[in-house]
């Protein structure tokens, strides 16, 4: 895939026609392209948005893509931000056009959009035995000399099973040997007798090249930051201890990785103090949620709440939805559910109502619970609130708000939609 072909496949997305698909959009904009809806700059509040609408803030989303580029820069980091929480190639391109080395995915299906989109350096924070999967990821390299591809591999059988899948294939595939973040965590090798095995293992094929190692801090059990910072010292020893092995001879670059939202700045700590190797290091992060951060589970695990003078996210969605019933002064609900809104961590939170193009704060109200398609909110007596209102959401978990919408708004401060972010997922 050429840079060329990627941008071409950016700016087609502005070619695609606004239908039913699409949740939220103008009804009268049926028919348009997206990029002559985006180029009306149409006002999210009056311009015939129906709700409940998704919107990500213009202001706040560049606000954090610069400040994670100054973040990484300022610690001496690359990095490969997790596509998985947007799956927006317009968002990978912004990342990688603000410095990020590559994208981290989890899946192939991920992967594939990537690289309709020209990303050119993918980091799969996953091991990889799925045949065909694999298959299409060596025609890739084949195909493309300027294609970086990187997976981890976490067991003797899963290096067999990736052997066996990539036989006669000209071009190695580059994997980095997993260590586990603890006994009952996600995925990893246990102990580093087995991480030397399946070291081992790679070594023995000429399918695969072992490029270095990473791994997950968010998996350590019952984390905090000591148990943090000694599993990130455990992955710098192992690559030390594989690097004095002779396990990297030959390579130009030596890969290790770690990160995701909630321990960076330990990360930074760690990544440091990693000594000089046989090669120069590639101190990969991996972070992803802060591109669009939020008002729930990040808001309260951001590594900048214990380093407050290395700035700040910003929460930067909000779903609008409408009241439509308003049975007792107790009670209300509004147009917008489990298809709308993230859930899995923590429930919406009210924050703004607009009435008649004035907004306020949704003082006295207080989302309960989720339907399929309402939310239930618990109103106080000082909650002012009638059928019609808007009331505005702030949502809790980014990659599953991404999820649930095709198409979403990007809108200023004063409501004026200057962009809209499409999705694969």
């Amino acid at each position: 895939m050429s840079l060329d072909t990627g941008t071409e496949a950016l700016a087609r997305l502005a070619e695609e026609r606004v239908d039913h698909r699409f949740k939220g959009l103008p009804p009268d904009a049926e028919g348009l392209t997206v990029g002559e809806l985006a180029a009306q700059r149409r006002n999210l509040f009056t311009d015939g948005f129906a709700t409940p609408v998704l919107a990500l803030s213009a202001e706040r989303l560049e606000h954090n893509l610069a400040l994670m580029e100054s973040y990484t820069e300022r610690h001496g980091l690359a990095f490969a931000p997790h596509g998985k929480t947007s799956m927006a190639p317009q968002l990978f391109h912004r990342q990688t056009g603000r410095g990020a080395w590559g994208i981290t995915l989890a899946v192939p299906h991920q992967v594939r959009v990537a690289r309709a989109f020209g990303t050119r350096r993918i980091f799969l924070a996953n091991e990889l035995v799925d045949a065909p999967a694999l298959r299409w990821i060596a025609a890739e390299l084949e195909r493309d000399a300027d294609f970086r591809f990187v997976c981890y591999v976490d067991s003797v059988r899963g290096v067999e099973l990736m052997d066996a899948a990539l036989h006669g294939t000209a071009r190695p595939v580059d994997v980095v040997v997993e260590p586990a973040a603890g006994e009952g965590a996600r995925t990893g090798v246990r102990t580093e007798a087995e991480c030397a095995a399946v070291a081992d293992a790679v070594a023995a094929t000429r399918t695969l090249r072992l490029v270095g190692v990473a791994g997950y801090e968010g998996e350590v059990p019952q984390a905090d930051p000591d148990r943090v910072h000694a599993y990130l010292r455990r992955l710098v020893a192992l690559a030390v201890e594989f690097d004095r092995a002779g396990r990297f001879a030959g390579l130009t670059e030596i890969v290790v990785s770690a990160g995701g939202s909630a321990w960076f700045d330990a990360v930074a700590d760690v990544f440091a103090g990693i000594p000089e190797l046989s090669a120069p290091v590639l101190k990969l992060l991996r972070s992803g949620a802060y591109v669009s951060h939020d008002d729930g589970r990040y808001r309260d695990v951001t590594p900048f709440n214990r380093v407050p003078e290395e700035g700040a996210l910003e929460p930067a969605f909000r779903l609008w939805t409408q009241v439509v019933s308003r049975p007792s002064p107790e009670q209300a609900f509004t147009n917008a559910g489990k298809r709308d809104a993230a859930y899995d961590l923590d429930l919406p939170v009210a924050q703004v109502i607009r009435r008649a193009g004035t907004e306020r704060p949704a003082t006295g109200v207080a989302v309960t619970g989720l339907s399929d398609q309402h939310a239930w909110l618990r109103t106080g007596p000082e909650a002012d609130l009638e059928v019609g209102d808007w009331v505005g959401l702030g949502l809790s978990h980014p990659c599953t708000s991404f999820d649930k919408w095709q198409l979403i708004p990007v809108a200023e401060a004063d409501g004026t939609v200057v962009d809209y972010i499409r999705t694969f997922f």
